[in-house]
């Protein structure tokens, strides 16, 4: 099967198969993406490919990527179409997405990507580009000024790295040419994601053109957004069955679950597409919604991680399949709903929970949802942690979620196989041998970690002294005689 899923092979795709309604000849660029992954192209991309096939053609997409040539490399020679696959565990449909009109690889080109984003024509940019994306100090909200990045973009303002170099570079043209100014989308996993990326921004003008943070203060929109949808990394099986599904050979599709949330503030000065005709709300706070996601969805989730790479659990649905993983994580719900806004209902979101993760067909790999835990865990366990400590809460099940973090983090699992770990933030400090020393000294020299704790969590004494008697029936029981220990008690 040589054949891709081009323009010109869209005719002679089956008839189950959807695809682009409209003229992509016709489209123009309105949107700015920067970090072009999975998630993008199964959530924000599939939204504006609504928006294009109701006639709303002045929101192509332009997509960057701001490290890796793959994406571009696999949707290039396919006329930047790829296939999204919606799998619910009984059936799966298929959709040809074309809103993306261009990839571009930054590192490659900087230059035109700021060409890209200083075009008049485009309003918005989105990210999707992690919490490391951010470069900050995640515990204190403070931008890494030592990080490579930022030291060379400060240095190198035409030939930027980090996302502040590129917003900077494009709003100084912008500003220069008359066009109106950007409005900035955050759609990362971040607590007030929108005000966070303003305050870095912001930050990082006054170290570098000073002139010009006023502007963006007074007129950059950073509205904030809370999305949730489960997309796990697509597999060569994958690709696979969705090729002969299709009759070509597809390098690059995105896989989903049908459920979404998109919740959007609506702050948008110079316009916006039509969202939420694909169920998109928009809100004037989005901090309810994205706290009950974040604590309950992601948070959930980098504890059943920790439990898949200690135990070898390879995916959701296998650690979700054992009944302690469940009564678990339903005793960490029980814990953090008490931080939830009265606004939204966690017990009704929880139970939507254990259906998404009970889905067997998206192979939801813990490996992946523990990438970069070291920037994961200080927003989705010890946020809502340290609001259960200052209340005095009951808040052992978050806490047994650290210590499950910690012992993820050594080098090998229960079965004495080698735990991956995807995290560059945590591989650049000096992490201790945990098998080798006393339960007790590991969660001491964890604690120093201050990128993840903080200089509050440490000095905490009933958190430490729960932490270590968590740690220390982990080291003794295995995860699943801990929790089971732990849930008896």
């Amino acid at each position: 099967m040589t054949d891709r899923p081009s323009a010109a092979a869209l005719p002679r795709l089956p008839q189950s198969v959807a695809r682009p309604a409209y003229d992509r000849q016709m489209v123009t660029p309105g949107i700015v993406h920067l970090g072009v992954g999975a998630f993008h192209r199964a959530h924000q991309a599939v939204f504006i490919d609504d928006c294009l096939n109701r006639g709303e053609t002045q929101w192509g997409i332009v997509a960057a990527s701001l490290r890796s040539p793959e994406t571009r490399d696999a949707i290039e020679p396919q006329d930047n179409l790829y296939t999204f696959c919606l799998r619910d565990g009984k059936s799966e449909r298929l959709r040809i997405i074309g809103s993306i009109m261009e990839t571009i690889v930054a590192p490659e080109n900087p230059e035109r990507l700021v060409d890209r984003m200083s075009d008049p024509r485009v309003l918005i940019v989105t990210l999707t580009v992690t919490e490391k994306g951010y470069v900050t100090n995640l515990a204190s909200r403070s931008l890494l000024r030592d990080h490579p990045d930022i030291v060379h973009d400060l240095e190198n303002p035409d030939r930027p790295r980090s996302i502040f170099g590129f917003i900077l570079a494009a709003t100084r043209r912008r500003r220069k040419e008359g066009s109106l100014p950007l409005t900035l989308l955050s759609c990362d996993n971040l607590p007030a994601n929108g005000h966070v990326l303003r305050k870095l921004l912001l930050e990082f003008a006054a170290l570098t053109d000073p002139e010009l943070a006023p502007f963006i203060e007074a007129n950059i929109a950073c509205p904030c957004s809370m999305v949730d949808r489960i997309v796990p990394a697509t597999t060569d099986a994958d690709r696979d069955a969705i090729s002969a599904a299709l009759g070509v050979r597809d390098a690059w599709p995105v896989v989903a679950e049908p459920y979404f949330r998109f919740v959007i503030e609506d702050n948008f000065p110079h316009g916006r597409p039509a969202l939420e005709r694909s169920g998109v709300e928009f809100v004037s706070n989005v901090e309810p919604y994205e706290h009950m996601k974040l604590r309950m969805l992601n948070g959930s989730h980098s504890a059943i991680a920790a439990i898949g790479q200690i135990a070898g659990l390879a995916t959701v649905a296998d650690a979700w399949g054992e009944k302690t993983v469940r009564d678990f994580i339903d005793a960490y719900w029980r814990e953090v709903d008490r931080t939830l806004d009265p606004a939204v209902d966690g017990t009704e979101f929880a139970a939507g929970l254990r259906e998404r993760f009970a889905n067997p067909s998206l192979q939801h790999k813990t490996m992946q949802i523990a990438s970069d835990a070291s920037q994961k865990v200080p927003l989705r366990i010890l946020g809502p942690l340290r609001e259960l400590l200052e209340e005095e809460a009951a808040s052992r099940a978050v806490i047994f979620a650290v210590a499950l973090w910690i012992r993820s983090c050594a080098d090998r699992d229960e079965k004495d196989q080698p735990i991956t770990i995807l995290d560059p933030a945590f591989k650049e400090w000096d992490a201790p041998d945990q098998l080798a020393m006393a339960p007790d000294a590991v969660v001491d020299r964890f604690l120093t970690f201050r990128r993840t704790f903080g200089d509050d969590l440490p000095g905490n004494e009933n958190f430490v002294s729960t932490l270590k008697a968590a740690y220390r029936d982990i080291r003794e029981l295995t995860a699943l005689g801990a929790i089971e220990r732990f849930l008896k008690s």
